[in-house]
């Protein structure tokens, strides 16, 4: 019994840290809690059994404390109130009818990392909708990593449009189908950016490799510190069929959800980066193995499957496109 309450003391006080360190919106919601908490604190050396009766009460805290992470991460930068937190800030909704989409930001910046993020799609009929979903420093030489999902007519699948943009110049689009619906639960949509690649991947299965070919002329987004985006938008100029089908506001609102935000990243503040440099990053809060990572043969596998079933459209095989030449990178095997 003594051990037990000595543990508890000791969890006792990182629940209160991690409650102090909450959004000020947890720490009300919190509050009655945390004086139950501390009406036990007392009692626990006489009888540590009752940490047991209070352990449901302080994870559940904390678990409320830690599910801030929109609130957390992410401005919503315009849409008028289309762009909505909800589910006690675990969700994210943009949403688009006939006078305005919406949009979402990251607070940080960030210069490499791995990004998560999980979406559900707008359903039904969502021909001429785009939900963006990217990377993007600023300037008129700025980077971009993008995911862009075309909306499309009830019945028909999304296209999953990818693109890459380095010193302002990108052109390097790819294209697929997926093998799920999207609009029917949440899926996870990664970015992995480091100094060598950039591979894209869903449910953790790489759909495409952008490497760094420098030694080829290519500029590599590598200096610029991007923020996340996102935004749901009217683009029925192009996005479905290029521009044949329009956008049918009788079915709008429009709305994709968001939820699962996880970026294992290098933040950049202040002209510096939160990992040592960019060569060699610190390991005091993760271990960082997307910085040095590469696909092994297994993702490579996995890589070749999506490419040969679901693939689309590839800039680098588009020769009508490029009548003086495949741009260099299309030259990599």
């Amino acid at each position: 019994a003594a051990s037990l309450a000595s543990s508890s003391t000791l969890f006792l006080h990182y629940i209160n840290d991690r409650l102090y360190h909450s959004s000020p919106s947890h720490q009300i919601l919190c509050s009655t809690k945390k004086k139950k908490i501390k009406s036990q604190k007392s009692k626990m050396s006489s009888s540590g059994l009752k940490f047991t009766f209070l352990m449901p009460l302080m994870v559940a805290c904390l678990m409320a404390a830690s599910a801030s992470i929109f609130h957390n991460d992410f401005d919503i930068t315009w849409g008028d109130g289309r762009g909505k937190i909800v589910n006690n800030r675990e969700v994210l909704t943009l949403s688009l009818d006939k006078a305005s989409g919406s949009g979402f930001q990251s607070k940080n910046e960030y210069l490499f990392g791995k990004i998560d993020m999980q979406l559900k799609l707008v359903p039904g009929n969502s021909a001429g909708t785009v939900t963006a979903y990217y990377l993007s420093s600023k300037g008129s030489t700025w980077d971009e990593i993008d995911f862009e999902f075309l909306g499309n007519l009830s019945g028909d699948p999304y296209i999953l449009h990818t693109n890459v943009f380095s010193q302002g110049k990108g052109n390097r689009e790819q294209q697929f189908y997926l093998w799920f619906d999207p609009t029917a639960d949440f899926h996870t949509y990664s970015i992995l950016w480091n100094p060598q690649r950039i591979i894209f991947s869903v449910d953790g299965t790489p759909i495409r490799e952008f490497k760094n070919m420098e030694s080829l002329g290519v500029p590599f987004p590598k200096n610029q510190p991007m923020r996340i985006y996102s935004s749901l938008w009217n683009a029925d100029d192009w996005a479905t069929r290029g521009g044949l089908v329009k956008t049918d506001w009788t079915q709008a609102p429009f709305t994709a959800s968001y939820r699962n935000f996880n970026a294992d990243a290098c933040v950049w503040s202040n002209g510096a980066s939160s990992c040592k440099s960019n060569t060699s990053p610190s390991s005091a809060s993760t271990n960082r193995a997307w910085f040095s990572q590469e696909m092994d043969s297994a993702k490579q596998q996995r890589l070749q499957w999506v490419q040969k079933n679901y693939m689309i459209y590839n800039h680098c095989n588009d020769a009508k496109r490029f009548p003086q030449g495949l741009p260099p990178e299309c030259n990599m095997s």
